[in-house]
């Protein structure tokens, strides 16, 4: 892949991380924020899609697990 494509792809990613970490952190605090609810099924949806496969190799329900426990923690 060319290596302007692969940086997109990671900070395409990444940025799904960083919106999956801060919404399991709201709800950690707020349970029942239909916002970040809705964000965390939202990005689940987008790691389970066909284009996270084309971004990315990492197993979702992997990086998945690692940020529910990171921020359980």
């Amino acid at each position: 892949m060319n290596k302007k494509y692969e940086d997109l792809a990671n900070a395409i990613v990444l940025a799904a991380v960083k919106d999956y970490r801060a919404a399991l952190r709201k709800l950690n605090k707020h349970p029942r924020n239909q916002a970040a609810l809705n964000t965390k099924e939202e990005v689940e949806r987008f790691f389970h899609s066909g284009w996270y496969r084309l971004l990315t190799s990492l197993d979702p329900d992997m990086l998945i697990k690692q940020l529910n426990e990171e921020v359980a923690s």
